[in-house]
């Protein structure tokens, strides 16, 4: 490649910059161009190429993109810091930026699904000790109907396909009401990197580049079929983690499969807890006491499969994440995974938790 296009390609990338700063103010452009015109026809292009394919192509072009870097930091290691070089690194930064908000990027900046849905996201703290306390009641009524008692956990009797094209299902549901959320054909598979995922703290990711939903297979059972439907969520356009997981307990919850409103259920309440733990620690423990014990085992079964992968990199990968959040106007980073609480009340003001 010529000096002269190298050097017109690592420029580029300052336009771009401001480009996606202008659209960051233009939800509604966004929204009507990107997120319900371009996007959609991108992501289903990539799914029907990609998502035939058993294993994840995009983990491993991760994993030869990585391999590399490594090599070119060994062999230019030199003169790594030279004009030259430094013009290489932001010529591929600037074709990743591109690539990376025409394929998912500027979903980002659409609008938000509160708009979609009509819904009210404050709440006060009755409201939530209300709707904790019916995922309560939830939680033990689908663990008794799969179980038959109160005292053993689920444990999902599904393959990881049987449980993707489950969560498909709720979409589908979904879609005869709202037909953006219709997602066919489906790209969701195992990550290749299951165990880094998991000392990474991440129960999944979606590759912008491939459009393939990953899913870490080692997580419990119990949390597959959310997890699953969550990254979907991206694939059908919702980057702000709270929506993903808006959509992925909606998904859940609008298929027939009681392990998969399970799934579901015990997410919501895990999420609705958290926030009461922080407000209210005795209306926390009043919810927690009503559960089965199957429940709480599942619960307990998440805390230390958890626990089991913490190491001192991990906060590392966490503020990472939290950064890469802020910097794409999601304001509360890492924390903006709790905000779907809001969410949820606010659409259980109308819709009862069945």
């Amino acid at each position: 490649m010529k000096d002269r296009l190298k050097n017109g390609i690592a420029i580029s990338l300052i336009p771009q910059i401001l480009l996606v700063q202008l659209l960051a103010w233009n939800p509604k452009f966004v929204e009507s161009y990107y997120s319900k015109g371009i996007f959609p026809l991108i992501s289903r292009l990539y799914r029907f190429l990609l998502g035939w394919i058993p294993f994840s192509v995009g983990d491993i072009l991760y994993f030869l993109l990585g391999c590399w870097f490594l090599y070119f930091l060994y062999k230019n290691w030199r003169s790594l810091w030279s004009k030259r070089r430094l013009r290489d690194l932001i010529m591929v930064l600037s074709v990743a930026y591109f690539t990376f908000h025409l394929m998912w990027g500027f979903n980002y900046y659409r609008l938000p699904i509160s708009d979609a849905f009509d819904l009210e996201v404050s709440f006060n703290k009755e409201e939530l000790v209300q709707v904790s306390g019916q995922f309560a009641e939830a939680c033990n009524r689908y663990q008794e109907e799969i179980n038959g008692d109160s005292l053993q956990p689920i444990q999902l009797p599904y393959t990881k396909r049987e449980i993707f094209a489950i969560a498909q299902t709720g979409y589908k549901a979904l879609g005869e009401v709202n037909p953006d959320l219709d997602y066919r054909p489906k790209s969701i598979k195992p990550s290749l990197f299951s165990t880094l995922l998991s000392y990474m703290g991440y129960g999944g990711y979606l590759n912008p580049f491939t459009q393939e939903g990953q899913v870490n297979r080692k997580l419990p059972s119990f949390r597959l079929p959310v997890v699953s439907a969550h990254e979907m969520a991206h694939q059908v356009g919702y980057s702000a983690e709270n929506e993903a997981n808006f959509l992925g307990y909606l998904a859940s919850m609008h298929t027939k499969d009681p392990y998969a409103k399970y799934s579901g259920v015990t997410f919501g309440l895990s999420h609705c807890l958290a926030q009461l733990q922080a407000v209210d620690s005795t209306a926390y423990d009043q919810v927690v006491s009503t559960l089965n014990p199957g429940v709480k085992k599942n619960f307990n079964e998440a805390r230390e499969f958890w626990l089991s992968y913490q190491n001192p990199l991990e906060p590392l990968f966490q503020s990472a994440f939290d950064t890469f959040l802020k910097a794409n106007r999601q304001e509360e980073g890492m924390a903006s995974y709790s905000r779907v609480v809001g969410l949820m009340i606010a659409y259980h003001r109308e819709e009862p938790i069945h």
